[in-house]
C-alpha cells in the first residue's frame, strides 16, 4: 500500500483499509454508494443553493451568508489543503470508485461535516421546532461520519484522511460561525 500515516508502531490506514476491503460485501456496498453520494460537490451544492435561495427569500441574510460564503471557502481551503499534502489514495485495486484526485484530507468528510453542520446551525436559528428540540443537530455531525465511512469501505481514502477531513470541517465550522456572531448583516426580518 502506499505511503499512509503511521501512528507509532500502528499503521492504522494499512489495518482498516485491509479490514475494510476484506469485508465488503452487498448489501452494504450499494448502501455505501447510497450514502457516499449525499457527500459529492453536486449533491452539497444543490442542497445549499436550494436553502440558500430560501434564506435569501425569507429574508434571513446573515444565514444564508454564512452558508454559501462557509461552504464556499471551506471548499477553497479544501483543495488547498489537497495540493499541500499532495498524499496518494489507496491502491486502485481496492476501490470501488474511479477517483484520481489528492486523498488527504478526505473532501467528502470535510466539506460534508461543513456543509451538513452550517446547515444545521442555520435551521437552529430559523427554525423555533429546532431551538426547540436541539439534539435534532446531531442529525449532521452522525451523517458526515456515515459518508466519511463509506469512503474508507469503498477504498478511495485512508483512514487517517476521513479523521483530518472530519476535523478540519468541524475546526472550519466553529471558526464561521464565530465570525457570523461578530459580523452585523441586516437581522432578519422574518423567521420560519
Amino acid at each position: 500500500m502506499t505511503a499512509p500515516l503511521a501512528f507509532g508502531e500502528l499503521r492504522i490506514d494499512d489495518t482498516v483499509t485491509g479490514w475494510m476491503v476484506q469485508g465488503r460485501s452487498q448489501p452494504w456496498i450499494g448502501i455505501a454508494h447510497a450514502i457516499t453520494f449525499l457527500g459529492n460537490s453536486l449533491t452539497m451544492t444543490v442542497i445549499s443553493a436550494i436553502v440558500v435561495a430560501l434564506l435569501a427569500f425569507r429574508r434571513h441574510y446573515a444565514e444564508a451568508v454564512l452558508l454559501s460564503v462557509g461552504a464556499l471557502m471551506g471548499s477553497v481551503v479544501m483543495v488547498a489543503l489537497k495540493h499541500l499534502f499532495a498524499r496518494t489514495r489507496p491502491p486502485v485495486d481496492d476501490r470501488l470508485l474511479h477517483i484520481e484526485s489528492y486523498s488527504f484530507p478526505s473532501g467528502h468528510a470535510m466539506m460534508s461535516m461543513i456543509v451538513y453542520c452550517l446547515l444545521a446551525v442555520v435551521a437552529y436559528r430559523t427554525i423555533p421546532w429546532v431551538r426547540e428540540h436541539p439534539w435534532a443537530m446531531l442529525a449532521a455531525p452522525i451523517l458526515s461520519v456515515a459518508i466519511g465511512i463509506t469512503r474508507v469501505y469503498l477504498g478511495v481514502h485512508w483512514t487517517t484522511d476521513i479523521l483530518a477531513g472530519w476535523a478540519c470541517g468541524a475546526l472550519w465550522v466553529l471558526l464561521c460561525v464565530w465570525l457570523s456572531t461578530r459580523v452585523t448583516l441586516r437581522p432578519s426580518a422574518s423567521r420560519m
